[in-house]
């Protein structure tokens, strides 16, 4: 009996040994922890004080979410040129356009912004937002195909009646910011429904800046009293989905999508 309760008293020692030893944080586990952004103490009121408008904003590692004003987050609104990316991914991977640099020649109209007066790639007409380029593309793909692909990935109401070069312009085409952001979650991990390449290709030319310690993607987009950005942010330990949309322009919604990541230091150096 004794030799009995002695191995149960150091049994009992060694289990409680090893519990200490697993609720210890190391100093760099700690230090992961502070890191991480707490999702529900991101505070953007400040960053809305001159605009009716939603931001949301996604954990990709976490699956936790973040929405201002879910009111407005839950509302849907045409895409106008954030409509780009799923334009872009649709008509590589229907072979409408051949890779990033297929290039369109300007047909000589003039039109109100100056860098669209020119030739355009694929990748040009992503970063400057060249609504012709794209519009042609999507005569390229047709109705047919677009149809099928806007099913497909299930892009907000799917109603592309509008024309099939006006759909996403303040026209049928509607989704809302937390349909955006599902997409662009989706789009992060490369889990829709076209190639790998394609996607890696449409990625590729969304990336609009890259720090010593993040690479930032997103797509605006604008309409009449309507301000789109929308994309995702890679850190070293981090990566997140976000949207803004305001009444107002895309540079705005832009500028207060930057500001939120440098407030909560996801776009640092």
């Amino acid at each position: 009996m004794g030799k009995l309760r002695n191995l149960t008293i150091f049994l009992v020692f060694i289990g409680a040994v090893a519990l200490l030893i697993n609720s210890v944080q190391t100093p760099s586990e700690a230090n992961a922890a502070k890191g991480n952004l707490n999702m529900k103490k991101v505070d953007v009121d400040e960053f809305f004080a001159d605009h009716d408008g939603t931001f949301v904003l996604r954990d990709m590692k976490k699956e936790r979410a973040f929405v201002y004003n879910s009111e407005r987050a839950n509302q849907r609104f045409a895409p106008q040129s954030t409509f780009k990316v799923p334009n872009a991914l649709i008509g590589l991977q229907v072979g409408a356009v051949e890779d990033e640099y297929d290039i369109k020649y300007w047909d000589g109209v003039e039109r109100e912004i100056e860098i669209w007066n020119q030739d355009h790639t694929l990748g040009s007409g992503m970063r400057y937002s060249v609504v012709w380029y794209y519009q042609a593309m999507a005569r390229d793909i047709g109705e047919k195909r677009m149809e099928e692909w806007v099913q497909k990935i299930s892009y907000g109401n799917q109603d592309i009646s509008g024309g099939i070069d006006q759909f996403w312009l303040s026209s049928s085409l509607k989704i809302s910011p937390i349909e955006q952001a599902d997409f662009m979650g989706t789009l992060y991990k490369e889990n829709l429904p076209f190639d790998k390449d394609v996607m890696n290709t449409v990625k590729r030319m969304m990336i609009q800046t890259e720090g010593d310690n993040y690479t930032l993607y997103g797509k605006t987009g604008q309409g009449t009293g309507i301000g789109w950005y929308a994309g995702f942010i890679e850190t070293k330990d981090r990566n997140y989905v976000f949207v803004t949309n305001i009444a107002g322009t895309s540079t705005e919604a832009k500028n207060i999508t930057i500001d939120i990541l440098k407030k909560y230091h996801l776009m640092t150096r």
